[in-house]
């Protein structure tokens, strides 16, 4: 069960704190087991490098890989190890049957996730209208009391967006806090973003291509891919904007992150452990997800992604 300062942190929750929130990996060992060593380093390495939060049993972190024991196993340990010094939320509905759901939720919510996060593709299939999502959401929320939560636009098993008119909805309810999206169209963004203005459903863009602007837009904050790889810069990226705003440097620095992504994302999330481990992190590159073993090719790729990631970070990391 979650601690009393944890419970005290939930009880007065008005709104998730802005900034770099990544969308966490699972280290794995030899065995395929958790990595619970790697895992507690990893939870230290993104707090170090700058985040503001952490999102963790998300798709990132092979959360349809993980059995019920070790979604709660990830969540348990990274709040431990997080020990409020970030907030931390945790993916926490697996299943099309509402009352499963719900029962979940209640169990992430015990390990101490600040909010738990709604799969929006769980709520309905593909061939059901928003009529179903909103009413099979509506039972969910009957079914978890006053339990934080979020949504998450996950794009796996299909991606269901989110329309600004539901997300304006789902902030009136008073229940919603975190809000992942991945829609990558900036008309989207602003008129989602608008559609929450002034509630507690905070903004948090996956995309590094509309990152700055979506935080021009209004929005709360980015939760990257690209985090699992160099969280520094994308906390520069957020923390420059959010006390100066705009830059010409800011925009640059936008525009080499999202190159940098086409080879981040080649094999993900085995490039992501890769790149890690070239950084100095323990953890093994070992995904349940079924990868071909990475070519020559691929490694030399993640290497120049390396040289580039030491230029930039000499150049935005630490300038005063």
């Amino acid at each position: 069960m979650i601690n009393n300062s944890s419970k005290m942190r939930l009880q007065n929750l008005k709104k998730l704190p802005g900034g770099l929130w990544p969308v966490m990996l699972t280290p794995f060992q030899e065995n395929n087991e958790i990595d619970i060593t790697s895992l507690q380093e990893l939870v230290e390495f993104y707090i170090q490098s700058g985040s503001h939060g952490l999102f963790a049993n998300c798709l990132s972190s092979e959360m349809f890989q993980l059995t019920d024991e070790e979604r709660l196993l990830v969540v348990r340990t990274v709040v431990k190890v997080a020990d409020g010094k970030v907030p931390v939320v945790a993916s926490g509905t697996f299943s099309h049957d509402i009352p499963t759901c719900a029962d979940f939720i209640k169990k992430i919510y015990d390990e101490g996730s600040v909010a738990v996060i709604v799969i929006t593709n769980q709520m309905a299939t593909l061939d059901e209208d928003d009529t179903v999502f909103k009413k099979r959401t509506e039972q969910l929320l009957n079914l978890t009391g006053n339990i934080p939560l979020g949504m998450y636009e996950c794009p796996a098993p299909y991606k269901r967006l989110l329309s600004p008119e539901m997300m304006h909805w789902l902030a009136g309810t008073n229940r919603f806090f975190y809000h992942k999206d991945t829609s990558c169209d900036p008309d989207a963004i602003q008129k989602k973003v608008k559609s929450v203005k002034g509630s507690s459903y905070a903004f948090f863009n996956a995309n590094t291509t509309t990152a700055l602007y979506s935080l021009k837009e209004g929005g709360d904050g980015i939760s990257p891919i690209g985090a699992n790889f160099y969280p520094e810069l994308y906390a520069y990226l957020y923390n420059e904007y959010s006390t100066k705003g705009d830059s010409v440097e800011l925009v640059k620095l936008n525009a080499q992150l999202d190159l940098m992504d086409a080879i981040a994302d080649q094999s993900y999330p085995l490039s992501a452990k890769y790149f890690l481990r070239e950084r100095g992190l323990s953890l093994n590159a070992i995904c349940r997800i079924p990868y071909k073993a990475m070519n020559m090719e691929g490694k030399m790729k993640l290497k120049a992604l390396m040289k580039m990631f030491e230029q930039l970070k000499e150049v935005y990391t630490f300038k005063a």
